[in-house]
């Protein structure tokens, strides 16, 4: 079987009959390069698109802390999201500045309740948590005064950075649900909080489960 694989090795390097030995061997060694790199990439490596003057100019995910993402929300990650922003900028032209957005009082607090992710991912996946956007979307529907700010929060786990873009992520996730839903994406802003506002601050699972949140606030005109 070895001697097979090293024969059809030798017949495919002798076969550029149109090409000179140099070329057939510098094509030899680009495969080589392209080989190892995705050897590498499975193990983690990563490849700069440009040449570093310093080690401090390295920025990658190598930290201690960092989780990577699944393969399914990688080829997801923004699959959902690329939605304009809103035309309108807070606090200028009739549009509520993004301080004056409150917690929906008692009475709404059934239909603005908070939802839910799994660690590292920004898609919903529970029932429940779909069943709530479809609710807050028909109230936005029925109510074309109010606005909503969306909040997306994190665990404590990872770094800030990589935690403030996850954060976005989930935000604008649910952002973009409730559009589908045929709520005005003009009347939706999004901000990501990261893993700086905790409503659970012990370490463990249970606490993490209770932080990897997206949260409502409204303004009604």
């Amino acid at each position: 079987m070895k001697r097979s694989a090293i024969l059809a090795a030798i017949l495919l390097l002798s076969a550029g009959c149109m090409r000179n030995s140099s070329q057939t061997w510098e094509d030899v060694k680009t495969a080589g390069r392209y080989m190892q790199r995705g050897v590498d990439t499975l193990w983690g490596k990563d490849y700069e698109s440009r040449m570093l003057t310093s080690d401090e100019e390295f920025i990658g995910p190598y930290d201690e802390d960092f989780i990577p993402l699944r393969d399914s929300d990688i080829r997801n990650s923004f699959a959902d999201t690329a939605l304009p922003q809103p035309k309108g900028i807070p606090g200028a032209n009739g549009i509520p500045a993004l301080d004056q957005f409150y917690a929906p009082p008692n009475a709404l607090k059934s239909i603005f309740s908070t939802v839910h992710f799994e660690t590292d991912e920004h898609i919903l996946r529970e029932k429940a948590d779909l069943a709530s956007i479809s609710q807050i979307a028909a109230y936005l529907k029925k109510n074309p005064k109010v606005y909503l700010f969306i909040s997306g929060h994190t665990d404590e786990r990872a770094s800030a950075s990589y935690n403030m873009a996850l954060g976005m992520r989930r935000a604008n996730y649910v952002r973009s649900l409730l559009v589908k839903n045929g709520v005005d994406l003009n009347r939706i802003y999004t901000v990501s909080r990261g893993k700086e506002e905790p409503v659970a601050f012990g370490h463990d699972h249970a606490d993490w489960s209770q932080n990897r949140r997206a949260e409502f606030k409204i303004f009604e005109k």
